[in-house]
C-alpha cells in the first residue's frame, strides 16, 4: 500500500510539472489594443494626372458641363470596421466649363476661386465591402469643405483594383444654394439648384499597419 501511494504521489507531481511546462510554453494572449494594433489598414494614394472631376448642372436653355483638376489625395480604412481618414483635394481655380465668360464668372462670383482655391473631402466611414480582388459598389460617408464651409456627405463609389493600382468612380449631388452658394440664375436662365459630380479616380495602393 505505501509502495503503491508513493507511486501516485510520484505520478501526480510528474503530471503538475508537466502541465506547468506546457502553460509557460503556450503564448499569452493578445491584448485587446495589440490586436486591434494587428489589423491591417489599406493605404491608398490618389495619382492627380489620371483622376478628374466631372460636374454637371441643368438649367432652361441647356446642361452645363465642366471639369476640375486634383490636387493631391490619400485614404486610409479598416476593412473590418470600415473606420477611414484622409483627404482628397481639388484645385478650384482649374474649374473650366468651355465658355470663358461664363468660366470668369463662376471663379469670381460664384465659387470665389480667389478666396477659396480648394475644395477637400475628408472620409470618415466606408458602408459596404471593399474587394481587392473583384469590382465592389460601396458607399463612403465624410465631410466636404466647399467654399469655406464643411457639409456631410455621402458619396457612391465603385472601385477596381489590380494588384497595387486601382481606380474608381464616385458620384454625388451638391445642393449648392443650401450650402449658401450664390445662384447664378438670372432674368433669362433658371439654373437647377443641384449640381451633380462625379470623381474619376486612379492611383496605387499599399498595405499598412
Amino acid at each position: 500500500m505505501r509502495v503503491y501511494g508513493w507511486k501516485s504521489a510520484i505520478a501526480s507531481v510528474g503530471m503538475i510539472l508537466c502541465i506547468a511546462m506546457l502553460l509557460c510554453a503556450a503564448p499569452a494572449p493578445l491584448h485587446p489594443q495589440a490586436a486591434q494594433t494587428a489589423t491591417h489598414e489599406i493605404a491608398l494614394v490618389l495619382d492627380p494626372a489620371q483622376s478628374k472631376v466631372h460636374f454637371n448642372v441643368d438649367s432652361t436653355l441647356h446642361m452645363v458641363h465642366g471639369t476640375f483638376a486634383l490636387k493631391s489625395g490619400s485614404l486610409q480604412f479598416d476593412p473590418q470596421t470600415g473606420k477611414a481618414s484622409g483627404a482628397i483635394v481639388v484645385n478650384a481655380v482649374s474649374g473650366e466649363t468651355g465658355n470663358n465668360s461664363r468660366d470668369q464668372r463662376m471663379h469670381k462670383e460664384i465659387l470665389e476661386t480667389w478666396k477659396f482655391a480648394e475644395a477637400t473631402f475628408r472620409p470618415m466611414l466606408i458602408d459596404g465591402q471593399v474587394s481587392l480582388t473583384a469590382p465592389s459598389d460601396f458607399k463612403v460617408k465624410g465631410i466636404i469643405t466647399l467654399h469655406g464651409t464643411d457639409h456631410e456627405l455621402v458619396a457612391d463609389v465603385h472601385s477596381e483594383f489590380a494588384g497595387d493600382h486601382w481606380k474608381g468612380t464616385a458620384k454625388f449631388d451638391v445642393p449648392y444654394t443650401k450650402w449658401s452658394i450664390k445662384d447664378p440664375s438670372n432674368f433669362l436662365l433658371k439654373v437647377k439648384p443641384v449640381v451633380n459630380v462625379e470623381l474619376e479616380l486612379a492611383g496605387t495602393k499599399a498595405n499598412s499597419q
